[in-house]
C-alpha cells in the first residue's frame, strides 16, 4: 500500500503541489506586498509581530522564539485522498524518499533538501546583522548561512521606506571601531552603519550575501534563496527608530561565550566585508541560460538571477502568450508563481491577487529531479499576459556554468 509521500508523487507525475508557508517577525513591520489579505498580516496575535516572511520550498524550521508555532517555516505537500485535500510536510516526504525527490547526488551527500527561499517583506530596513559561516554555527548546533537576493517586479510596486541596501564594512575602518560599535549596543544607536556603504536596490537585480559579511537589507520586497539554516545575529542596535533587543546581538553565539565581544568580531569575515569592489563581487544581474534568440523562438526567456553561491543557485523562466514549452533542468527545484496563468504538467497554475491566510493556492510547486530532467511541459493560456516564475535550485547545480 502507497504511503502518503508517494500518493503525493504519483499525483503530482513527480511535481509536488505546496501549501503556502507564512513567517512572522516580532522586529519587522510588514510591507504588505506578499499578497496576503490585509485583515492577516497579524493574524497570529500582535506579540508574534506582522507576518513578513513567505518561505518556498521549506524543510528548515524557522527559530522564532519560545512562541514558535508547530511545524512554522516548514513548506507541506498538498494530496487528494478519498476526495479530500490532504497534506504532508515537504521535509517528511523527503525522509521517505530520498533521492525520489531531491535526486541521488542531493540525497547521498546531504541527506536532506538542502536549501529553501522565502520573499522577505518589510516596511523599513532591517538592522545591520550577519550570518555565521559553518564553523561558527557549528558551536550552536547549525549550519552556517550563504544567502542571496533578488528583488522581483511583480512584487515592488513600492520601494518602502528605505530601498537601500548596506553591504560590508568601508575600506580604511579598524577593527577597534566595529568592536566599539558592538560594546555600545545597549547605549541606542550603535552607528555601526557609520562604517558600511549602502546602494540602492534596483528591481529585477540581486545580490550575493556570503556568511560572515555584514548586510542591513532595505525595504524592496526580496526573493531570498539560501541555505538550509536560521542562524543570524544583529550588530545594529537601532534601526528606523525601532530598538533591538540585545538578545538578538548575541543570537548566534555559544551560551558560554555570551559577553565576549572578540567572539562576535571573529564572526566577521574583515577580508570579506572591506573588499573596495563590492558592486563587482557581490551585484547580480540577470544572466540568459542560453541565447535569447534561440529561446524566443520557443516561445520563452529564462535567466539566471541567483549564480555565484555554490550553496543555491535560481533561474526566472517566462514563458510568452499563448506559447507551450518544455524546460529540462538537471536538478530539482522549488518554483513560486510571479506572474500569469496555465498548465504545467498535471496541475493548473496561477498567481492569485490576494491569499487569505490558511488559504490553499495554485502557485507553488516542487519539481523532483526525475521530472525536471524529463522536461516539464508549460502551457499558457493567456493571449497576453506572461507566465512568470523563480525556480530555486540546491547546491552546485549542474547547469550553472557561467
Amino acid at each position: 500500500m502507497k504511503n502518503k509521500a508517494e500518493k503525493a508523487l504519483e499525483q503530482g507525475k513527480g511535481i509536488l503541489r505546496l501549501a503556502p508557508t507564512w513567517v512572522p517577525r516580532s522586529f519587522c513591520v510588514p510591507g504588505r506586498r506578499i499578497k496576503l489579505h490585509p485583515d492577516d498580516y497579524y493574524v497570529l496575535g500582535g506579540v508574534r509581530g506582522g507576518i513578513d516572511e513567505r518561505w518556498l520550498s521549506s524543510t528548515t524550521p524557522a527559530k522564532n522564539g519560545p512562541l514558535t508555532g508547530e511545524n512554522e517555516g516548514l513548506s507541506a505537500i498538498v494530496y487528494s485522498e478519498g476526495g479530500k485535500e490532504e497534506q504532508i510536510l515537504l521535509k517528511d516526504a523527503i525522509e521517505e524518499l530520498g533521492g525520489q525527490i531531491i535526486g541521488d547526488r542531493l540525497w547521498n551527500e546531504y541527506k536532506s533538501w538542502p536549501m529553501y527561499s522565502k520573499f522577505f517583506d518589510n516596511m523599513g530596513p532591517l538592522p545591520h546583522h550577519i550570518h555565521h559561516n559553518d564553523e561558527h554555527a557549528a558551536k550552536i548546533g547549525q549550519l552556517g548561512k550563504p544567502e542571496a537576493y533578488y528583488f522581483p517586479p511583480q512584487l515592488n510596486n513600492h520601494g518602502g521606506d528605505f530601498p537601500y541596501t548596506f553591504f560590508g564594512i568601508a575600506p580604511g575602518t579598524t577593527k577597534e571601531q566595529i568592536k566599539e560599535c558592538l560594546q555600545n549596543f545597549t547605549k541606542g544607536d550603535n552607528k555601526i552603519t557609520m562604517f558600511s556603504q549602502a546602494f540602492p536596490l534596483i528591481p529585477g537585480t540581486g545580490w550575493d550575501v556570503p556568511p560572515g559579511m555584514l548586510h542591513a537589507p532595505g525595504s524592496l520586497c526580496t526573493y531570498e534563496p539560501q541555505k538550509a539554516s536560521d542562524v543570524f545575529a544583529m550588530y545594529q542596535s537601532l534601526v528606523n527608530e525601532a530598538i533591538i533587543p540585545e538578545e538578538l546581538l548575541w543570537n548566534g553565539t555559544p551560551k558560554e561565550e555570551i559577553g565576549n565581544y572578540d567572539q562576535l568580531m571573529e564572526v566577521i569575515d574583515w577580508d570579506l566585508n572591506t573588499n573596495p569592489n563590492l558592486l563587482e563581487t557581490r551585484f547580480m544581474a540577470p544572466i540568459p541560460v542560453k541565447d535569447e534568440a534561440e529561446m524566443a523562438k520557443e516561445g520563452y526567456s529564462e535567466k539566471w538571477v541567483c549564480y555565484r553561491s555554490e550553496a543555491f543557485s535560481a533561474k526566472e523562466l517566462t514563458v510568452f502568450p499563448g506559447q507551450t514549452v518544455t524546460i529540462k533542468d538537471a536538478a530539482a527545484y522549488g518554483l513560486i508563481m510571479m506572474q500569469g496563468h496555465g498548465k504545467m504538467g498535471v496541475w493548473n497554475i496561477e498567481t492569485p491577487a490576494m491569499i487569505r491566510y490558511g488559504q490553499l493556492t495554485n502557485d507553488e510547486f516542487f519539481v523532483t529531479e526525475k521530472a525536471a530532467q524529463e522536461g516539464v511541459v508549460i502551457t499558457n493560456h493567456s493571449s497576453t499576459d506572461p507566465i512568470v516564475m523563480l525556480k530555486h535550485f540546491g547546491p552546485n547545480n549542474p547547469d550553472l556554468k557561467l
